[in-house]
């Protein structure tokens, strides 16, 4: 149950005539009053003798017990309060209870005998408007402040009491919401999102991976947006506000939203603290020499990111957790710009949901995120990958890792009481799991069918190291399809150079793998990110797979992160 302090307006009538209407973009069936201050308020809705001009002077009747001068200007208060479209049908007894207990946990009418006069009017199943005059019945003003905090609280009530949808509590740190003039307006013009929707997201995009104001600016420049500095008398540029070059006001000139207006995070102090932190990389870095290469590499290098962060995120303090899941949003957003169009829609919803899961009430340590913050800005300039070979395979591969990392992420809000971010992290989660079933299936069906074709000894051989590495999970994954992949991606590493055995207790012991869907699935990329090998095997000779395995055995260098990391981790979800 959502409820929706609106602008305190100067005009009770004009409310009241709207609510009786028949309405601007929905249509007012059977409007009618469902309670009041005194239970006796007319109702021009179903009472023939009853005008609206009648309950507009009820209303306001308290205003004259002030002197004129002393009269609030903007004396009308309205709440609307909606149900979730899963919720049952509420009679009007209901409907006038919740309208009680909204305005009394507001202030409006707190039960002391001399709060503010009040009227709830439902013109449709699902809602109801509270329309109050600010004034009460002693001539004192209510006190109605944080209202909006306070009536999301008694909709939390609410909706245990009558057990309604959950909604999940907010803490103040989500982007601001369009307007319903906003909304309307984007549905007379035929858009299923606002302006403010698509210049959120065209920021956050033009933000992934850059590091300094030019580079954000010509982004931005460059995706069509008409851009304004704001600037100091000195020259220094204090902010930016943006406009879609169609969205214009009835004078015909850009309806400009500032940055910070878009996304708390998306203003330009928050958008420099990036920008600032890549004076200080992490350790190990080097930006110096780092070269941006094709679309692969780039992913194959945003994997093994995304493979630390998610470890940070499960072993680091919060400020460090924070930081990673922040540039986790850019990555995403790099990501859904780059890859192939049968992936790009789920790919774009991932990130648009994953939005709402990168701020929260605990400040990131900026300096700790460069490693992420670097795969996107390579994802970003690598280009356009294709959607098949090694493009489609490391994608797949990236895609793999990132579910690990929203999910390790939603654990994190979850433990941290974040309701709104651990729901938006899942839900980012299920649109990454579409993702990877459309480009996923290509490369493991080429591993597959390898694996059908593998030498018998090197089928046993490989048998044997997953029962001897991994005991308990052994029959499953033998009885998974994805087995003949897990095994032909075990013969490349031993054709490689590598003990397959020792690989294969490296990487399974780094998270642990009981509540995955396909094991065989998520071993696969585990390991072919960590031996180097091959995303796309298709082009590989046969012989490759099952000569006899190489008299030399390389192990791989253990990241400095992960020194000390040798516990099964906490839990997660996989495909």
């Amino acid at each position: 149950m959502i409820p929706q302090i609106h602008k305190q307006g100067s005009n009770t009538l004009g409310l009241l005539n709207y609510l009786y209407g028949k309405g601007t973009h929905e249509v007012h069936v059977d409007p009618h009053l469902v309670a009041s201050f005194d239970h006796m308020a007319p109702d021009p809705g179903r009472d023939p003798g009853a005008t609206k001009r009648d309950l507009q002077h009820l209303l306001d009747q308290p205003l004259h017990l002030l002197d004129p001068d002393r009269r609030p200007e903007k004396h009308v208060w309205h709440c609307s309060v909606r149900a979730a479209p899963d919720d049952p049908v509420l009679t009007d007894e209901q409907w006038g209870d919740i309208a009680r207990r909204i305005v009394a946990a507001t202030g409006i009418d707190p039960g002391d005998g001399a709060g503010c006069r009040w009227a709830a009017v439902r013109h449709a199943d699902d809602h109801i408007h509270i329309i109050a005059t600010l004034v009460r019945e002693d001539g004192r003003r209510p006190d109605h402040h944080r209202s909006g905090k306070r009536a999301q609280a008694e909709a939390r009530l609410i909706e245990t009491d009558y057990d309604l949808h959950r909604v999940n509590p907010g803490d103040g740190t989500a982007a601001k919401r369009p307007t319903s003039a906003e909304r309307h307006k984007a549905e007379r013009h035929g858009h299923t999102t606002t302006p403010r929707e698509q210049l959120r997201e065209t920021v956050r995009r033009a933000v992934a991976g850059a590091t300094s104001e030019a580079e954000f600016f010509g982004r931005l420049s460059a995706s069509g947006l008409v851009v304004r500095q704001r600037l100091a008398p000195s020259g220094d540029l204090l902010g930016y506000k943006v406009a879609l070059p169609d969205d214009v006001n009835k004078d015909g000139q850009p309806v400009f939203y500032p940055g910070s207006k878009l996304a708390p995070d998306l203003s330009l102090p928050r958008i420099r603290e990036r920008w600032s932190a890549e004076e200080t990389p992490a350790l190990g870095s080097d930006t110096s020499t780092h070269q941006v290469s094709g679309p692969a590499a780039a992913r194959r290098r945003a994997s093994t990111a995304a493979w630390q962060s998610v470890l940070v995120i499960d072993h680091g303090t919060d400020t460090q957790a924070a930081a990673h899941i922040a540039a986790t949003g850019e990555v995403l957003d790099a990501l859904a710009t780059t890859s192939a169009e049968h992936t790009r829609r789920e790919l774009r919803e991932a990130a648009r949901m994953f939005e709402r899961a990168t701020r929260s009430h605990i400040r990131a340590e900026r300096k700790h995120n460069h490693a992420l913050r670097q795969a996107a800005r390579d994802l970003i300039y690598s280009g356009p990958a294709l959607g098949h070979g090694e493009d489609g395979a490391t994608t797949a591969m990236l895609i793999d890792m990132l579910f690990f990392l929203v999910t390790a992420t939603a654990h994190w809000h979850a433990k941290n009481s974040h309701a709104q971010q651990a729901a938006a992290a899942y839900q980012a989660g299920e649109h990454l799991r579409a993702a990877y079933q459309a480009v996923g299936p290509q490369p493991m069906g080429v591993l597959h069918r390898r694996g059908l074709r593998l030498r018998r000894p090197v089928l046993q051989r490989q048998t044997a190291t997953l029962g001897e590495v991994l005991p308990g999970l052994a029959e499953q994954i033998l009885a998974e399809p994805a087995w003949y992949a897990l095994a032909t991606t075990l013969a490349d590493a031993e054709a490689a150079g590598h003990d397959p055995a020792t690989l294969l207790a490296d990487v399974a012991r780094r998270r642990e793998l009981d509540t995955a869907d396909s094991v065989s699935e998520v071993l696969v990329w585990r390991l072919r990110r960590m031996a180097d090998l091959p995303a796309d095997a298709a082009g590989l000779p046969e012989h490759v797979a099952t000569r006899a395995p190489s008299t030399v055995r390389r192990t791989l260098p253990r990241p400095a992160s992960l020194a000390g990391n040798t516990g099964d981790q906490p839990a997660t979800n996989k495909r």
